[in-house]
C-alpha cells in the first residue's frame, strides 16, 4: 500500500534526505515535507508562525512521519515541532541515521542521536534502507492504527 509520508530533517542534510526520499518515489510512496530553499527562505521571512502553517500544511493527508536524523537534527526546533505534530495527528513515526549518506562533497558525518525516542529506528547503511525502507513505513503506520 502507498502512503503519504513525511519527512522530517535538518535543512543542512537536504542533500542525504534526497537520497532516501527518491528511492521511496521510484517504489510508488507519496512524500511530503521537502521545500526549495529559496522557498524556504521565503517562509522563514514571514516569521515563525508562517513557517509552522507550511509544515502543518505539509503533514495533512499523511500517515506516517520519517524523521531523518543527522549531526544536527536533534537540536533542530523544526524537527521538534514536526515530531510534536506529528503525534498529535496520531502517525506512525521512526527514525533513520542517514550520517553515512555522503553529502554532495563525498563527506559523512556522525548522527546526533536517536529521534523520535520510543521509536523504531534504523541505519540507513547498514540496515539497506534503500531496500528497506516501504517495509519501515509499513509497520510504523500499522504500529499507529494506520
Amino acid at each position: 500500500m502507498a502512503r503519504k509520508v513525511f519527512f522530517s530533517f535538518k535543512y543542512e542534510d537536504v542533500s542525504r534526505a534526497m537520497v532516501v526520499r527518491n528511492s521511496a518515489i521510484t517504489k510508488g510512496e507519496d512524500t511530503a515535507g521537502f521545500i526549495d530553499k529559496a522557498d524556504f527562505e521565503e517562509v522563514k521571512k514571514k516569521g515563525k508562525q508562517a513557517i509552522r502553517d507550511w509544515i502543518d500544511g505539509q503533514l495533512e493527508g499523511t500517515t506516517v512521519t520519517v524523521v531523518l536524523v543527522g549531526e544536527k537534527t536533534c537540536e533542530s526546533e523544526w524537527v521538534a515541532y514536526e515530531i510534536e505534530q506529528s503525534k498529535l495527528r496520531g502517525n506512525g513515526l521512526l527514525g533513520i541515521d542517514i550520517s553515512k549518506i555522503k553529502d554532495l562533497q563525498g563527506n559523512t558525518t556522525e548522527r546526533c542521536g536517536q529521534i523520535p525516542t520510543g521509536y523504531d529506528f534504523y541505519l540507513w547503511k547498514t540496515d539497506d534502507g534503500y531496500t528497506n525502507l516501504g517495509d519501515w513505513v509499513e509497520k510504523a503506520a500499522k504500529a499507529a492504527g494506520k
